[in-house]
């Protein structure tokens, strides 16, 4: 009866395979003869533990470090170009081979009957071709990496061509009917190399040249992404033809739906896996290089496969993505994953969430991709040019803009928003960290930029559709929550651009008076962030990331700022907050410190008051709080008009002074704590002097305003608020000054009493020109010619105007009523008023909208492939340690979650450290 069972149990249960593995790691016949033997045979026995050792992808990438290629690259090159053929080889010839894909295991008997069976001849065809993938996946970006910008190996392996006779001709699969088809002009053009009809016609002594191996191998990528039983249902197979190129979910294309199946995801991930590592060989290329050595992985994806695969591919991609948040799965995992705090317990993703993310990764890096020969095509409309892709340029962004149904554009538009949305509500739980992030919403929003920059009828309908306020909340929201974490900060600069992008349509701004149906999250309900229109929320949501962020965030200034400029024509009854958020923002870039610091920062002035005059323009009387607002801080613009870089730098040495005094104030008390009555006694007389001392300085007089914008002063770099205003004329730029050396020459008595009489501008020449060099960042020095020439084109004249009418008439009201009743008065004079008759015609609307440049093409690709690059980081480690040249990797110590101790007090403490420590030394 026991005789039939194994001698040795080891292989069948795989209770004892770490033994085999440890050994590739210290054995010569492991991974170390791959550096220290020259020349091994393509033959050699020695390859076939690379197919059959490894059960998982983190097998491959634990025993084969970066190291060990990185070694064989440089004493036995040869074996590594040894290794990628053999791999490939066998890859190609498993796919085609009658054993592939393997049946796996359905019921507990079947499990049993495989753990018995010891015959060690039956091959695993499925788990040869997976880590076929995997060698590829752990081999090439070290490949890649020791390249750099030479292409000389990796031409020799992957692309080299070869030209053999053709004796016969092999007879191929059937060609089948596309089973989505988009119109496009360009029939006659280039479709891809798998396109070209074989003659038929026998010729003697015919050549032909042989596809190369990099060709070959995207041909089997794609194939292993829609063959029956890895891939997709076997249900689906037609005849004897394993490779079906079918659509894998219902939506853009499709109507039919397989649905879900872990194997077939994990498979798929795989194998997209691979394919983004081999689009990844961009990112070994410097900046500035990345336009003239464009990837020959990612020109032959975008501009030589056959259209009937780009379709398929790209509505594959997108379905799956789209379906993600609305899929009815209920696996152990989907349903594991709603547990509070479940994600602290067990690490790791389901495999239908790793899949949708690299669907997202591999999308965005196809519709990102313009780089040579990829470029769009530019061409001149009218006064404006424009550029476009082509099906010869790049077909996934090509076909991707040629999308026109209605119900693709829903299917889509209700996808992205179920993403955002399944977000938002993780945000807003009562239980903080109690679910994990949705992981691939920066790609989700990635997406949805390409999609509304390419076609221009996904935009359209977005725009006209009753969604368009919930995407601008949904974007706003995850700029709110996204703010303050240093890396994601390029995402935040992508979601104004965005934002700028949506706002320079008309019918976007006629949405604004819509209002806002989703819910905030209540940390923002504070800053009225909940209430009021879509219009409110934009300005409010604005002002948060500006207000919060402590400057960091400045490169994101401008785009915000013309999102609101693009916007205020058809701003509507503006609430009072968002009225005095828009003023607060203007008292802070009217700020000397925060004008004479850049270069770039009077645009930003210029900007918010066109928004002013936008209003005043298009919906005065629709608008009385921003107009009141507008009246009661009529000294800031009044004092702008007169702006110079004297009063300027005499501003913040002012405010400077004041923190001095207030810090130097702060530490004797700190000191002098005991003896506080003696103290406080001593601080009256101190503050009694000071007063005396300011109302005998005929120069200035300390007033406040009614927006000092406390909140704003971290993110303009704490600046102070407080206003000063000039009541003695300066002198002129030609009056004739004190020199420093008459100064110097002069006595010491007659030093004194010239500093006794001293003008105001005796140190105007050299003070000034100290004071400003202290003042720019990046060796910035404001001068006044600079300031004339940005401070006599700001469009002050409306608003000047509108204060001039109002503001008698505003002060006759309350001079004239009761302060309860005055209020109501003014609320309802100003929707009353009319000034066409004082102000001058509306100018043509011209909003201005983002425009792609070199930089910002380069900006967005290393942004995408940062974030696949820290996707890829946990757990495989696919990019780790090699020198990514495209962007710079900063490495820094994990900081342990706070979520942790929050958890510990729910679920009894179990996982607290104190605990842990109090069981390891009981242990002990």
């Amino acid at each position: 009866m026991f005789a039939k069972l194994p001698q040795t149990l080891t292989a069948p249960f795989g209770l004892l395979t770490d033994e085999a593995k440890l050994a590739f790691r210290s054995r010569p016949q492991g991974i170390s003869k791959l550096y220290t033997t020259r020349h091994i045979a393509e033959t050699d026995s020695y390859w076939d533990q690379y197919f059959t050792l490894f059960d998982t992808p983190s097998d491959v990438f634990s025993l084969i470090s970066t190291h060990d290629i990185r070694r064989a690259l440089l004493d036995s090159p040869e074996n590594v170009a040894t290794l990628i053929r053999v791999v490939t080889s066998r890859l190609f010839n498993l796919v085609s081979d009658h054993t592939f894909p393997s049946i796996p295991p359905t019921s507990v008997a079947s499990y049993a009957t495989s753990f018995m069976k010891t015959s060690s001849t039956e091959r695993n065809a499925t788990k040869e071709v997976l880590n076929s993938l995997r060698v590829l996946q752990r081999v090439l970006p070290v490949v890649f990496e020791v390249e750099g910008e030479s292409n000389s190996f990796e031409l020799e392996v992957l692309w080299k061509k070869v030209q053999v006779d053709e004796d016969e001709i092999v007879p191929t699969a059937p060609e089948q009917a596309p089973q989505f088809v988009i119109e496009d002009d360009d029939d006659g053009s280039e479709s891809g190399h798998g396109s070209n009809t074989q003659s038929q016609i026998p010729q003697p002594k015919r050549t032909k040249t042989l596809p190369s191996l990099g060709e070959k191998l995207f041909t089997c990528i794609n194939d292993l992404l829609f063959c029956c039983g890895f891939s997709l249902p076997t249900k689906i197979q037609v005849d004897h033809y394993k490779i079906n190129y079918v659509i894998w979910e219902k939506g853009v294309g499709s109507t039919t739906d397989s649905g879900p199946n872990h194997a077939y995801d994990s498979n798929k991930t795989e194998v997209l896996r691979l394919l983004l590592v081999l689009l990844s060989r961009q990112i070994y290329i410097p900046p500035a290089a990345l336009f003239t050595h464009p990837s020959f992985y990612t020109l032959h994806v975008v501009r030589k496969t056959p259209r009937r695969d780009v379709l398929t591919l790209l509505c594959s991609l997108l379905n799956t993505v789209m379906n993600s948040a609305t899929t009815n799965n209920m696996t152990i995992a989907s349903v594991a994953g709603k547990v509070p705090y479940n994600h602290l317990v067990f690490k790791g993703e389901d495999s239908r969430t790793a899949l949708v993310g690299m669907c997202l990764q591999v999308l965005c890096v196809l519709l990102d991709f313009q780089s040579g020969p990829a470029r769009d095509i530019v061409s001149d409309s009218g006064d404006a040019t424009s550029s476009s892709p082509t099906a010869q340029t790049n077909a996934f962004r090509h076909f991707l803009a040629k999308l026109h149904r209605t119900q693709d554009f829903a299917f889509i538009l209700n996808g992205i928003i179920a993403i955002l949305e399944q977000q938002l509500a993780i945000s807003n739980n009562l239980l903080p960290g109690s679910r994990r992030s949705v992981p691939y919403v920066p790609e989700t929003i990635v997406l949805f930029w390409k999609i509304i920059e390419l076609n221009k009828k996904f935009r359209a309908y977005l725009l006209d559709s009753d969604k368009t306020v919930d995407v601008l909340a949904y974007l706003l929201c995850y700029s709110l929550e996204i703010k303050d974490k240093p890396q994601q900060h390029g995402l935040c600069r992508a979601l104004s651009y965005i934002i700028q992008t949506l706002s320079a349509e008309s019918a976007f701004g006629n949405k604004l008076s819509s209002p806002i149906s989703i819910q905030v999250p209540t940390k923002w309900v504070s800053q009225g962030a909940s209430h009021g229109t879509a219009g409110d929320f934009m300005i409010t949501s604005v002002y948060s990331i500006i207000a919060t962020t402590s400057g960091s965030l400045n490169s994101i200034y401008p785009a915000l700022i013309i999102a609101l400029a693009n916007a205020a024509p058809y701003f509507k009854n503006l609430s009072v907050v968002a009225s005095n958020r828009l003023l607060q923002l203007f008292t802070s870039f009217s700020n000397p410190l925060f004008l004479l610091s850049d270069e770039s920062h009077p645009r930003l002035l210029f900007l918010m008051l066109e928004v002013f005059n936008s209003v005043v323009f298009h919906h005065l009387s629709d608008n009385p709080n921003l107009l009141y607002a507008i009246i009661t801080a009529h000294k800031t613009f009044e004092e702008l008009g007169t702006f110079t870089l004297t009063r300027g730098l005499r501003e913040i040495q002012r405010v400077q002074r004041i923190k001095e005094e207030q810090a130097s104030q702060a530490e004797r008390d700190r000191k002098d704590g005991p003896q506080q009555e003696r103290v406080s006694v001593e601080s009256a007389h101190q503050e009694k002097s000071r007063l005396l001392k300011n109302e005998s300085d005929p120069a200035f007089t300390i007033e406040s305003t009614s927006f000092s914008g406390e909140d704003l002063e971290a993110g303009l770099g704490g600046h102070e608020q407080t206003e000063t205003r000039p009541l003695t004329s300066l002198p002129s730029e030609n009056s004739p000054t004190t020199s420093t050396s008459t100064i110097t020459a002069t006595s010491e008595k007659a030093r004194g009493k010239m500093k006794a009489r001293r003008s105001l501008s005796s140190d105007t020449i050299n003070g000034d020109r100290m004071a400003a060099a202290g003042i720019g960042r990046n060796g910035f020095l404001p001068t006044q010619e600079w300031v004339t020439s940005w401070q006599q084109g700001l469009p002050l004249d409306t608003v000047m105007l509108v204060i001039s009418e109002l503001l008698p008439k505003i002060q006759n009201l309350q001079a004239g009523r009761q302060k309860a009743n005055s209020a109501g008065a003014i609320t309802d004079f100003l929707q009353s008023v009319t000034l066409t008759d004082v102000l001058p015609p509306a100018p043509v609307l011209y909003p201005r909208r983002f425009m792609w440049s070199d930089a910002s093409i380069v900006w967005l690709t290393s942004l995408i492939w940062g974030g696949v690059y820290v996707h890829g980081m946990s757990p495989l480690g696919i990019w780790n340690s090699t020198n990514v040249q495209l962007f710079f990797v900063k490495h820094t110590q994990p900081q342990q979650r706070q979520i942790t101790d929050t958890m510990s007090s729910v679920v009894g403490g179990l996982f607290s450290p104190t605990r842990q420590r109090l069981e390891r030394s009981s242990n002990q």
